[in-house]
C-alpha cells in the first residue's frame, strides 16, 4: 500500500509557470484519500517558501514544509558534518540564503575556504568559476546541489547545475565529491522523514529517468514516470533505468493510486 508520495514539481506538476492540467485535481484526490504528499525538486532557484506561494498561488495550497529543494537538502548535509564551515557557492541569492540560515559561512577567500558548491546559476561566469577553481586546488571540498543536465522550461529546456559541475571537474580534474539532490540518499533520507513512512510505502513520481526513477530505484521506492516533462516513450525505451509505471500525466496518478490501493 502506498501511503505516499513524493511530487518533482519541473515537467510533472508545472512547465514554467504553467500548471500541467489535471495536476491540482490529483492532488487533492491523493490528500482526500489521506496520502502524505511532499514536493521534491533539485531546483536551487528558490526558497521552500517560493515553491509553496507559487504551488498554491496555482491552485495547490502548500506549506513551506511540504517543500524540499536541493539548497535545503545540501544545507543540512554540510551543517550536521561541518557546522559553521565556509563556502563558496556558485549559485544565486536563494541559494546564499539557505546556507546563512543552516549557520555556514559564505567565504570568497581563496585560503579560507572549506567547501567550494556548484549549483544551477544563470550568472555563472569566469570570475566564479576561477575562484571555485583556486579553492579547490588549494584543497577545499567539491560538492553540489544537483545533477541535472537541464531544467524544463515553457518552449523547451536550459542547462542546469551540470554545467557548472562539468566545467569544475573539468578544470580541476577532481570529481565532485557529493550531490544532494535526487537521486542522492541524502535527498530521500530527508523525504523519507518529512513523510513519516516507510520507504515500500511510498513513491517517486517525476518525469526524469536519471535522477527521479534512478532514485526510486536505489531507495527501493516505487517509480511512477510521467511523459509530461523531459522524458519520452523513445528515451524510455533505449534506457536501462525502469520505472514501476508509466503515465502520460499527473492526471492519471489518481486512478493508478487507486488500482495500487
Amino acid at each position: 500500500m502506498l501511503r505516499g508520495y513524493l511530487l518533482d514539481l519541473d515537467g510533472t506538476i508545472y512547465r514554467g509557470d504553467r500548471l500541467i492540467p489535471g495536476a491540482a485535481e490529483s492532488v487533492a484526490v491523493l490528500r482526500d484519500r489521506g496520502r502524505r504528499i511532499v514536493f521534491l525538486t533539485n531546483k536551487p532557484l528558490y526558497s521552500r517558501g517560493d515553491y509553496a506561494k507559487k504551488l498554491s498561488n496555482l491552485g495547490i495550497e502548500t506549506s513551506e514544509d511540504d517543500v524540499i529543494n536541493s539548497s535545503y537538502v545540501l544545507a543540512r548535509y554540510l551543517a550536521d558534518r561541518a557546522p559553521g564551515s565556509k563556502v563558496y557557492a556558485i549559485g544565486e541569492p536563494p541559494l546564499l540564503a539557505e546556507l546563512e540560515s543552516a549557520g555556514l559561512l559564505l567565504c570568497d577567500d581563496l585560503d579560507r575556504i572549506e567547501y567550494v558548491i556548484a549549483a544551477f546559476d544563470r550568472t555563472f561566469d569566469y570570475e566564479k568559476l576561477n575562484i571555485g577553481f583556486q579553492a579547490i586546488r588549494r584543497g577545499a571540498h567539491f560538492v553540489a546541489t544537483n545533477p541535472d543536465r537541464t531544467c524544463p522550461v515553457d518552449g523547451g529546456e536550459i542547462p542546469d547545475a551540470a554545467g557548472v559541475i562539468a566545467a569544475l571537474e573539468a578544470t580541476t580534474g577532481k570529481k565532485v565529491e557529493v550531490v544532494a539532490g535526487k537521486p542522492s540518499p541524502e535527498m530521500v533520507s530527508v523525504a523519507l522523514d518529512r513523510l513519516g513512512v516507510r520507504r515500500d510505502e511510498c513513491a517517486m513520481v517525476g518525469d526524469r529517468l536519471e535522477t527521479d526513477m534512478r532514485m526510486a530505484r536505489d531507495a527501493g521506492l516505487t517509480g511512477i514516470l510521467t511523459l509530461s516533462g523531459v522524458t519520452s516513450r523513445i528515451n524510455l525505451g533505449s534506457s536501462k533505468i525502469e520505472p514501476d509505471y508509466v503515465i502520460e500525466s499527473v492526471a492519471t496518478l489518481g486512478e493508478l493510486d487507486a488500482k495500487l490501493n
